[in-house]
């Protein structure tokens, strides 16, 4: 370490500072007497520095779970024009469950998965025409019928929300172009799709199973703009075989309802 050598000035109060470093002598400068000699025979600080505490913050709160079930609709936009229920077509003899719900949409519009899934089957159907039926965690599984053509995934292919798996049509027993539409439990059990579309569920509780499972009384009509092939000319031999032009359906001896087979 370099030794201090302190030379009287000029100045009776002020000492020039020198250092002897590497044999040579360095002027520091001139200094006030007092300071530097008060600095010289000063004891060297000892004590402990002051902790330096850091400032205590607040643990940032974990980010929430993500949501157990997200459900988008198929073909997002569109309405439902035929929903989930008893339904009685023009050409049945009673009312029974539609299974599903039918979106009307023009045909080649794409049809997106509803929820994270596998692809299990397509195929075509007698009545459902051209097919793909998907399978979701908890034993869920959506159809999605009457379709013009898929989507060409395998049996197997691991599909996520929102992915096209088909395009509109109106294969098999249809009525005009649109999508139909089932969601089914892990027991088979038809759910309507309505209380499920476009929906995000945050706990497997929040799923509106009993609701969905639930199929009221009435039996709705249905308006059709056009009738599945096949199926007017098998009404009109039934309306010949009458003599009237009429289709009568009898219940009880009595004439529930009368239906006009026309041309065109």
């Amino acid at each position: 370490m370099a030794s201090r050598v302190l030379a009287a000035t000029a100045s009776p109060y002020s000492l020039a500072a020198f250092a002897a470093v590497g044999g040579a002598i360095v002027v520091w400068g001139a200094v006030n007497a007092v300071t530097a000699i008060g600095a010289m025979n000063a004891e060297p600080d000892r004590s402990a520095p002051a902790p330096v505490i850091a400032p205590v913050t607040a643990p940032e709160p974990p980010p929430p779970p993500p949501p157990a079930f997200v459900f988008d609709a198929p073909l997002p936009g569109r309405v439902i024009n035929s929903p989930f229920g008893l339904r009685q077509m023009p050409w049945e003899e009673n009312g029974r469950l539609h299974e599903g719900v039918d979106i009307a949409a023009p045909a080649g519009a794409p049809v997106h998965v509803a929820t994270d899934g596998i692809v299990m089957k397509s195929g075509v159907s007698g009545t459902y025409g051209r097919f793909v039926e998907v399978a979701h965690k908890d034993g869920f599984r959506t159809l999605y019928a009457h379709l013009g053509r898929d989507a060409g995934l395998k049996r197997g292919t691991y599909v996520k929300r929102g992915t096209t798996v088909a395009y509109v049509g109106d294969s098999g027993r249809s009525t005009g172009s649109h999508l139909h539409f089932e969601l089914r439990n892990k027991a088979g059990k038809p759910l309507n799709p309505a209380l499920f579309m476009g929906k995000t569920f945050a706990e497997k509780d929040d799923l509106p199973l009993k609701a969905a499972a639930r199929v009221g009384r009435k039996v709705r009509l249905a308006q059709v703009s056009r009738w599945p092939e096949g199926v007017k000319a098998q009404m009109a031999e039934k309306a010949t075989a009458n003599g009237e032009g009429v289709v009568t359906r009898v219940k009880g001896g009595r004439i529930r309802t009368r239906i006009n087979v026309v041309d065109g």
